[in-house]
């Protein structure tokens, strides 16, 4: 989302949007790179709220330094 963008300025939380929005996304992040014929092997077990969600980037974050380095 834009910085300052006043169409998003009240959402601070997946529970801030509309349900029927948050299934559209999730239908979007479980379909776009299919192939034809293949079946999927993308799931969504959960929808995290924004804290959660800072704490899984920044585990990733740590498990890529830890693999990689800075």
């Amino acid at each position: 989302v834009v910085a300052n963008d006043g169409f998003w300025s009240h959402v601070h939380d997946m529970s801030d949007l509309p349900p029927l929005l948050v299934e559209r996304l999730r239908h979007y992040f479980l379909t776009y790179k299919m192939v034809g014929g293949e079946a999927s092997s993308v799931s969504i077990d959960a929808v995290y709220d924004r804290e959660h969600a800072h704490r899984v980037i920044e585990a990733s974050i740590a498990d890529y330094t830890d693999t990689f380095g800075e």
